[in-house]
């Protein structure tokens, strides 16, 4: 394999990647730890579309244990914990409010519901507290669970959780996921990637790949000033998520008969709506769930939807029909409504889900699926459908296997185990870290102490250097956002654009005003 010290211009990558978010970025560092040469070209920012738009977990899929999804469940629940470990600074155990009410009934076309309406007809679709339970239990073992804590039952009349909930809901269940900061966790691995050796570069479309003496030769053309550039690799893979297809029928030329199916998924975030740290998992009429999750201290997050997106290509917004729906929904459970004129923001992300024939997006299958195209025996073409972001790393694992044939002297696996820059220090060291951050920084409060210590980990240390007050620190862009932190963005973290640090390396965006967003853009364009 060609050593990434080498990799240039003139001579061929191991590896070209198209497509920054989380399956890309992931792969990357995984191959360049392999000591593979690799590039990767994203046409936007790190995370701009679907790995920025999630709802910030790394979770097994509850709800998938309904549609008999249990490889992918059991993988996904493994890889929490592992997870867990290797970014303990951008993720977190969390646990789960599950309100149980008598009325709860699934989506009619489960499979789940199916032998349910058959064995238990006069059920008509409700949900009873065994089978709940019994997908719990099941949640609890299938992935060899070490950290968190297992699922447990509430007396909602008695428990803290319950104070914020309508009278009506006596019981609920608890069980316990994680947190992830999902563009963070993106732009870690891109950084990772590169100190490994990778070439990762952002504003970079590919207009044009095709095979040119047994390699790929790829034509990227710079967003921002239209400047194209011509790179050659060995291997080529195509993780463009929601434009997965499109890049095969576009640049790429190639034809195949998977598909998938674009699926829009909206969150609505209002001031916080309850005062501890427990989510919730609520239960729909119409079969569907939403989650209500602490966020950024101050707020809470609601979502998501599905609802099907007709292209890629087209913006993905909340509409005021999903804020409505979103409101609406968390109104069944919350004593007090929630209205739309409490949105302080709303996102929206489309999930590039494998087209399985399901009749509808939630039935929609959350796997991935991987291709080798088979047609030619060398400069292999890899294509990634779907997928969730709790199984990146298994998925950039099984991307690379499909390569040996083709680099057969490609090391083993080896990401497993292995932190995240900033992570290096223990899943309970967040306190200990925290209170070595305020003792070196005095003059960081708690709160601003903390986002940095869950944006960088261990690294809070070498971007904050020798600071010895606000001062010491730059320019000032509001809230706790200052010169220093932007220049550490910019240079080791590709962040190019005030809405790449204000919206995806950060949520500072909800705190700043509209002059103070203009300051910052006309710092990084000077």
């Amino acid at each position: 394999m060609t050593t990434p010290e080498t990799a240039s211009q003139t001579t061929p990558y191991d590896l070209f990647i198209i497509g920054g978010g989380i399956n890309g970025c992931g792969i990357a560092r995984d191959a360049a730890g392999r000591g593979m040469s690799v590039a990767l070209a994203e046409m936007n920012d790190l995370a701009s579309a679907t790995s920025s738009a999630s709802t910030k977990l790394f979770h097994g899929g509850l709800r998938y244990l309904e549609y008999f999804e249990f490889r992918l469940v059991r993988e996904a629940l493994k890889e929490r914990e592992v997870l867990l470990r290797a970014m303990p600074h951008i993720s977190w155990p969390m646990r789960f409010v599950l309100p149980y009410h008598k009325d709860m009934r699934f989506e009619n076309d489960t499979p789940t519901s199916k032998l349910l309406s058959f064995v238990m007809p006069w059920m008509k679709g409700r949900r009873p507290a065994w089978l709940i339970r019994l997908g719990l239990f099941m949640y609890d073992h299938m992935g060899h669970r070490k950290i968190l804590p297992g699922t447990r039952t509430l007396d909602l009349t008695k428990d803290p959780a319950g104070k914020p909930l309508k009278p009506k809901f006596h019981k609920a269940y608890e069980y316990s996921d994680c947190w992830v900061e999902d563009s963070r966790l993106v732009t870690l691995n891109a950084v990772d990637a590169a100190n490994r050796g990778a070439q990762i570069m952002t504003r970079a479309k590919v207009i044009k790949a095709e095979r040119v003496n047994d390699l790929w030769q790829i034509t990227t053309e710079n967003t921002q000033t239209g400047e194209t550039r011509t790179h050659s690799a060995r291997a080529l893979i195509n993780a463009g998520g929601p434009w997965v297809k499109d890049l095969l029928t576009g640049p790429l030329h190639h034809q195949t008969r998977q598909s998938i199916r674009l699926v829009r998924g909206s969150h609505i975030v209002v001031p916080r709506l309850f005062d501890h740290d427990r989510a919730y998992f609520f239960q729909g009429t119409d079969g569907r769930i939403i989650f209500a999750i602490p966020y950024e201290t101050d707020f809470t997050l609601i979502g998501t939807t599905d609802a099907p997106h007709d292209h890629a290509d087209d913006p993905a917004v909340c509409t005021p029909q999903e804020q409505e729906y979103l409101c609406a929904f968390a109104s069944n459970y919350f004593k007090q409504p929630v209205t739309t004129d409490q949105i302080v923001w709303t996102y929206s992300g489309v999930r590039p889900l494998y087209d399985d024939g399901a009749s509808s997006a939630t039935a929609a299958t959350r796997d991935y699926v991987i291709t080798l195209a088979d047609d030619s025996p060398v400069a292999p073409l890899l294509n990634i459908f779907g997928g969730k972001i709790t199984t990146y790393r298994k998925l950039a694992e099984t991307s690379l296997a499909k390569f040996t044939p083709f680099f057969p002297d490609m090391p083993g696996k080896w990401t497993e185990g292995v932190p995240l820059p900033g992570g290096d220090f223990p899943v309970d060291g967040v306190d200990d870290l925290l209170a070595d951050i305020r003792k070196r920084y005095p003059f960081l409060d708690e709160k601003w102490a903390k986002r940095l210590l869950r944006a960088y980990g261990t690294d809070v240390f070498e971007m904050m250097g020798d600071a010895s007050s606000p001062n010491s620190l730059g320019q000032h862009f509001g809230w706790n956002l200052y010169a220093r932190e932007v220049d550490w963005l910019r240079d080791r973290e590709f962040a190019k654009s005030a809405d790449d640090i204000l919206w995806r390396r950060s949520k500072i965006g909800l705190r700043l005003n509209e002059q103070e967003t203009k300051a910052l853009a006309d710092y990084l364009s000077a």
